[in-house]
């Protein structure tokens, strides 16, 4: 069997950064993330690799007022407040933010426009999962309002990525009753496993930066037949493909060798290789990230012609 290389996109804007940084600290990467957007669409055309962008439920929204339209009765409570978009922050921003870091919808409508590429949820409103006072109602909730806002776009969800991959297993019998039968699950490693903002860890963070260079943990490839899991597909992470960091780029060479060597283990042995990011990662340093995205879309076209590697969605990974 061919292996698969498969590439997820958590697009998110401020949603995803709005509790930890601000638009005058991050604003710039935000502002960039649409030149990220059309060169990501012109790398994948040129190297046919198809991409499968999880887009946060807000992001559909062209104004304040046509999001309010689609809130759910039911929201999160967090225990701590300030991971609720729904406590002031709407609120608080004007019509010119909300509509250049915290909507997407022209973005949105060049990815439907390419075929080939899957359109996923990463929640309504960057939900997470793990975190202490939101639950199953609120979840559901939650979903329904992401289905319904890309319904509008004539998009049909199949798949879910978790906002900073908090996945709960006791919401697997959600996410089937709404028609979403896959996931992106995390590396099977203790310093990859779901947990909350309380129970990560400086060791954890060491530990996978470690990885990012030298393989301490494992290819991280899966085959089809470890996917199933409570009734859903579960198409774990293999690798983060973190940013250019000017401080770090003496390791350059270690990083891609990294990608590389797992991605040929893939290739080699018929397994699934998942990689992904952020748009919002690549909003710095655009010249020296795709350079180095273009190296691995080099490395998957030599994979793909030596032994038939096989670029796919996430729904399409597991033949949905």
């Amino acid at each position: 069997m061919a292996g698969k290389f498969v590439i997820s996109l958590d697009y998110e804007l401020m949603w995803g950064v709005r509790d930890k940084r601000t638009i005058e600290s991050y604003g710039v990467n935000i502002e960039n993330v649409p030149k990220v957007i059309d060169h990501l669409l012109f790398y994948f055309k040129k190297y046919n690799v198809k991409g499968t962008f999880a887009i946060v439920g807000f992001l559909f929204a062209r104004t304040k007022q046509e999001l309010k339209k689609y809130f759910p009765e039911i929201r999160p409570n967090y225990v701590d407040h300030n991971l609720s978009p729904y406590l002031g922050y709407i609120d608080s921003l004007s019509e010119e933010n909300f509509r250049i870091y915290h909507s997407a919808i022209d973005c949105i409508n060049k990815i439907k426009r390419c075929k080939e590429h899957e359109i996923c949820t990463h929640t309504f409103s960057h939900y997470y999962c793990l975190e202490k006072g939101q639950n199953k109602a609120s979840f559901e909730a939650d979903i329904k309002s992401a289905l319904k806002i890309a319904e509008k776009e004539g998009i049909n969800i199949k798949s879910i990525v978790f906002p900073r991959n908090q996945d709960n297993s006791d919401y697997s019998q959600i996410l089937l009753k709404n028609n979403i039968s896959v996931f992106r699950g995390n590396e099977k490693s203790w310093f990859y496993s779901s947990v909350n903002e309380d129970d990560e860890t400086l060791v954890r963070r060491i530990m996978r930066l470690i990885d990012t260079y030298i393989n301490i943990s494992g290819h991280h490839c899966y085959s089809n037949l470890e996917l199933r899991n409570n009734g859903i597909n579960n198409l774990p992470s293999s690798r983060f493909l973190r940013p250019y960091n000017p401080s770090l780029k003496m390791f350059e060479t270690l990083r891609l060798r990294r990608i590389k060597r797992s991605m040929t283990y893939a290739a080699k042995n018929g397994l699934i290789y998942h990689l992904w990011w952020h748009p919002h990662n690549y909003g710095s340093h655009l010249q020296q990230n795709f350079s180095f995205l273009n190296k691995i879309l080099e490395h998957y076209e030599k994979l793909n012609k030596d032994y038939n590697f096989k670029s796919c969605t996430m729904s399409s990974a597991v033949g949905i």
